[in-house]
């Protein structure tokens, strides 16, 4: 069975990735919040990004480890991040290391072949990204996770599009301890 393709992203109550100058620092996530991410992305196949959101993890996880002040859940994701497959989605770099290929635009043929060929689900995260594989119908499933923040402006993850409407069915859902409300969508296809 082909793996799926999975927007994972957080959002603020309002529907913001990030707040203005690309500010994330109002996501909260505490140690449970990320054992729960690692465990939810080290069963991915591969992750899928655009540029900026690819650099922005190039630049803190590939040694996130080595730091003495890590928390365990640092350290593990910092592994998960290294060795799995990466795809990066930009027409500006032309090489990325850390197990990434870059691919210069959204072809549905090529990213149904890497869910085929995949070791599990691809999970998806950036907004333009995220626009660009909805514009070609590619989201599979949708788990998006709410902080308990309003940001009032920043980047949507959401933008709007010009096709009908996605039904999706709600498969499971979770509150954390902190606040984060996840909740896991599948199309209904």
């Amino acid at each position: 069975m082909p793996g799926k393709i999975v927007l994972f992203a957080g959002v603020s109550l309002d529907g913001y990735i990030e707040g203005e100058d690309h500010d994330i620092g109002w996501h909260q996530v505490d140690e449970d919040l990320h054992l729960h991410f690692n465990e939810e992305l080290a069963s991915m196949g591969r992750f899928l990004s655009g540029r900026r959101t690819h650099q922005l993890m190039a630049d803190f996880w590939p040694t996130a480890d080595e730091d003495p002040d890590s928390t365990p859940a640092t350290r593990a994701f910092a592994r998960i991040w290294r060795t799995m497959p990466k795809t990066v989605y930009s027409t500006t770099l032309r090489e990325a290391g850390w197990n990434t290929t870059v691919v210069p635009r959204v072809d549905p043929a090529e990213v149904r072949a890497l869910a085929e060929a995949a070791d599990g689900d691809l999970t998806l995260s950036g907004a333009a990204l995220t626009a660009a594989f909805r514009e070609q119908d590619l989201i599979d499933a949708y788990q998006i996770y709410v902080h308990p923040v309003v940001v009032g402006r920043g980047t949507p993850l959401f933008r709007p599009l010009d096709h009908p409407a996605t039904v999706l069915r709600l498969e499971r859902s979770r509150t954390f301890g902190n606040g984060v409300v996840m909740m896991r969508y599948e199309r209904k296809r």
